[in-house]
């Protein structure tokens, strides 16, 4: 059976998670809060933050970066494109 969840995001029931798929907190919260939709929402503008910001998921500062923000875009609205950002 599908577990669902209200998500934060989208604001409505959405099928959840299969896995936590953020260390520590913030990815209880995640698996608790958010579907699948969007959690690929937000892979694709981490890709785009690694990308332009030419961060390494492997740096801890980078990985700290990266929690804020997808915190800020999941549950807060706040997230924003990097300066300079033009999509192709």
């Amino acid at each position: 059976m599908t577990r669902m969840v209200f998500c934060e995001y989208e604001k409505r029931e959405v099928e959840g998670l299969d896995f936590a798929p953020w260390p520590g907190e913030a990815g209880k919260r995640v698996y608790a809060h958010i579907g699948k939709a969007a959690w690929s929402a937000w892979l694709a503008h981490q890709t785009m933050l690694i990308n332009e910001n030419r961060l390494s998921p492997l740096d801890p500062k980078h990985r700290a970066f990266l929690e804020g923000e997808m915190l800020k875009f999941l549950f807060e609205g706040g997230a924003e494109k990097p300066a300079g950002y033009v999509p192709d």
